[in-house]
């Protein structure tokens, strides 16, 4: 294990963030962190009201020697860091050396710690700063750190914390967000005596997800896989489909080099990635990992270390950005009813894989019952085979957990005899190494990528984008109150909104041929002529290049009106006005900045007045043709409001509902 030591003064200074203990979940966060660095598999967090009176975070890491333990405590003492050298490519959590400093000198600090070359643990008690004794005592492999009664010597702070639920929640969240970003390491939270928490540390990211969320958010989630782009980047972790989107974005969790921080260039490429698929208000949801190279990234330039500077932002924006419209991509045009539908209606993933088969009637012919019956062992149930999504391979074979794995560690005479290492080095050197998380099927997305090769310093080259999956052969059945199309599949009855279909096709179609050379114009045998409000004739007038961008011919006719002689071909003659109406509102609102987001609003109205209407009947061939323009486009699968097109509902679910099967 590594030696801790006191930095000298210089390397002190370009670290120190005066580190003030505001609240219970402040000294977890300090002691977990540092559990985590010690190479533990396990760690367990108990708090009674709150944390205020009694927290005890244990964990099997590779514990503190006896001779170091008096020095732990001391203002900037670490095993992380030794020179200024080391601070340009920090690969810990924690890293100052002012944690256990600040907590011991606002409360009574008892410490149990045993090192793997010792037989014998160590016990300290430190209260208010006050060394009380350190002797031998029996425990475990790993340390235990009690911290009793925060702020009893500093009053004017404790008037400050809010109520037991409150300050253990935050507890709580905190160590969500932790069990998120190490799934290799199994969490367990027990509050006021009750275990609220447990991960089982199996290194897979979904089981993290399942133990934190439960199957309702675990259930509706997309795997992101994503390495080998420019600069050495990946990403990594799960995103929401965007018929499962939030209300708010307080599930957006985003981890570099699985250290928990508040981005904004994550989340703006995110949400980039969303855009045009999710209903006004909405937000995604995630969980995403980027790695990035230690010196392309600083994380001390935060007290709380929640905000870190990087070296290219626009790097990071597009490897994030690629990694999420790929995986969304992969999706296809098919919603499924259950993720359509709400949680009260649908069964999550999780349910269909593990529901048991008795009672259920499994079809099978004579010659199938013959031939199953000589086999000694079948590969799989008829009733595993069909919970797998159609059209998607089966789920992988778990690899092995992160318990089974071998690891190495490094003796500690043999640490402290090189001195030619950095002490960053030294400590990551020291500490077991874990398998990274493994990615998970989950329904609708696609299996995981295969482990990576060994990749070189830099790659040229963006990530592959996953090919979205190809719509099954459909019979045309009719059309359900002249606004769905409905199509038979091998096992799926198929539901296409008409409208919001149509309406994703046109909007594809101007923004393709805007990039193409320009919109395909029809001119009018009779100039229109629209009024309108002065500011917003004043923003038209004044933008009529935009308006020509868009695919109108218009002119400036005086006293607050237009002449309108083309229009995009997809027009109709009666919604000419309502479009050019449309379009002063959004140049007025957005006339100092006429971006693609201009345009695709733009594009969304007049493809929304283009588009069939519901309640209206089309001929067979139009539903046909329809059909035929979606399975030419695997990746419509919203409207650009963000409403699902096609709609799936399994044979499956079809007979329990009329209870063919149990």
């Amino acid at each position: 294990m590594p030696r801790i030591h006191l930095l000298d003064r210089a390397t002190a200074e370009l670290i120190a963030a005066g580190e003030v203990i505001e609240r219970p979940s402040s000294v977890v966060k300090e002691l977990v962190e540092n559990a985590i660095d010690s190479g533990a598999t396990a760690i367990t967090v108990e708090i009674q009201s709150g944390g205020v009176r009694f927290i005890r975070v244990t964990d099997n890491g590779c514990g503190i020697l006896r001779e170091d333990i008096p020095k732990a405590f001391l203002r900037h003492a670490t095993s992380k860091v030794l020179t200024p050298e080391d601070l340009g490519e920090i690969g810990t959590l924690g890293f100052r050396g002012e944690a256990l400093a600040s907590i011991c000198a606002v409360s009574r600090v008892e410490l149990l710690t045993r090192t793997r070359e010792d037989t014998l643990g160590s016990r300290y008690e430190i209260h208010g700063g006050e060394e009380k004794g350190l002797d031998d005592a029996g425990c475990p492999l790993g340390t235990t750190i009690i911290v009793r009664d925060l702020f009893y010597n500093v009053p004017a702070r404790m008037k400050f914390l809010k109520k037991d639920s409150t300050e253990g929640n935050a507890v709580a969240t905190l160590l969500d967000r932790l069990a998120l970003s190490h799934p290799e390491i199994s969490f367990q939270l027990v509050r006021e005596g009750q275990r609220k928490l447990h991960t089982p540390g199996d290194g897979k990211l979904l089981s993290a997800i399942y133990g934190v969320y439960g199957g309702e958010f675990g259930g509706g989630l997309v795997p992101v896989e994503s390495r080998g782009g420019l600069g050495n980047l990946a990403v990594s972790g799960f995103i929401t489909k965007p018929e499962c989107a939030k209300a708010s974005r307080a599930m957006e969790h985003f981890f570099i080099n699985h250290r928990y921080v508040k981005s904004g260039t994550m989340m703006a490429a995110l949400e980039e990635a969303y855009k045009n698929s999710l209903m006004t208000g909405k937000f995604p949801g995630c969980i995403l990992d980027l790695e990035i190279p230690l010196g392309m990234v600083d994380v001390n330039v935060h007290p709380a270390k929640l905000e870190v500077k990087l070296s290219d932002e626009r790097l990071v924006f597009n490897e994030v950005l690629n990694a999420c419209k790929g995986a969304l991509s992969a999706l296809g045009n098919v919603t499924m009813a259950r993720d359509a539908a709400g949680r009260q209606s649908r069964l999550s993933w999780f349910e269909l894989k593990n529901r048991p088969l008795a009672g259920e009637q499994q079809r099978m012919t004579p010659a199938e019952y013959r031939r199953a019956a000589a086999l000694p062992q079948r590969e799989a149930p008829p009733r595993e085979r069909e919970t797998v999504p159609p059209g998607r391979p089966p789920a992988p074979a778990p690899a092995p957990s992160a318990a089974q794995t071998p690891r190495k560690t490094t003796p500690a005479a043999a640490l402290l005899g090189d001195d030619s290492q950095g002490a960053g080095e030294r400590y990551r050197a020291s500490i077991p190494k874990r398998e990274p998380p493994r990615m998970d099927r989950v329904p609708g997305g696609e299996p995981p990528a295969p482990k990576p090769a060994p990749r070189a310093p830099v790659i040229e080259g963006p990530a592959p984008v996953p090919k979205p999956p190809e719509l099954p052969a459909m019979r045309l059945i009719g059309e359900l109150f002249g606004t769905y199309i409905l199509a038979e599949g091998e096992k799926e009855l198929f539901l296409v909104d008409k409208h919001a279909a149509h309406e994703r096709i046109l909007f594809e179609r101007l923004r393709a041929e805007q990039g193409a050379g320009g919109i395909p114009r029809q001119l009018l045998l009779a100039s229109q002529r629209v009024s309108m409000p002065k500011d917003r004739y004043g923003a038209l007038v004044q933008n009529l290049r935009a308006a020509e961008e868009a695919g109108f011919g218009i002119e400036d006719f005086g006293d607050g009106s237009v002449l309108v002689r083309e229009v995009p071909s997809i027009l109709d003659a009666g919604q000419i006005e309502d479009a050019v109406l449309e379009m002063a509102e959004l140049l007025l609102k957005n006339h100092t900045r006429l971006d693609l987001g201009f345009y695709d609003e733009l594009y969304h109205s007049i493809a929304c007045k283009a588009a069939v209407k519901g309640n209206r009947f089309s001929s067979r061939e139009e539903q046909q043709k329809l059909l035929d323009q979606l399975a030419a486009d695997p990746g419509i699968r919203n409207c650009p409001h963000g409403r699902p097109v096609m709609i799936a509902i399994t044979r499956r679910e079809l007979e329990k509902m009329f209870g063919r099967i149990v």
